[in-house]
């Protein structure tokens, strides 16, 4: 049973570190797609305000309400960037959470394996150690 989870844990281990570079590239090329789309995003708000600003025309009366109507719309920009930053966070870390979760618990098997035959070997000499006390003791 024990060598049957070995074997299936090595073939998982083998299978990730096989597939590991291709996810942390497509990581990568995801990030900086996503980069791509929340720029184009901005560059077609920053259009539509520039083109829709009322600030660009002539000075009037209604010129303040004009200006908090930009500051609020820069809020909202500014907002909607703390926000994906956020998300960009958050992914990279979940990223990280599932390419590293699979090798830690695979390198704490192989690791108590190891542990557990070196302290069989311990046993083993302590044993044998016994033996030989037990038969000098019984030739006296």
């Amino acid at each position: 049973m024990k060598a049957k989870l070995l074997n299936v844990l090595t073939v998982c281990v083998v299978t990730l570190v096989m597939l590991s570079p291709g996810l942390v590239v497509f990581g990568i090329i995801w990030e900086r797609h996503l980069e791509l789309v929340k720029s184009q995003n901005l560059a077609s708000e920053v259009n539509n305000i520039s083109t829709n600003s009322p600030a660009l025309a002539p000075q009037t009366e209604g010129t303040h309400s004009s200006q908090t109507s930009i500051q609020s719309s820069d809020r909202n920009v500014v907002d909607q960037m703390l926000t994906v930053t956020e998300q960009y966070k958050f992914a990279t870390i979940l990223q990280w959470f599932f390419l590293l979760t699979p090798i830690c618990i695979g390198l704490g098997i192989l690791f108590y394996d190891r542990y557990l035959v070196h302290r069989a070997a311990v046993l083993k000499e302590q044993v044998e150690m016994l033996e030989r006390l037990w038969r000098q003791s019984i030739e006296q």
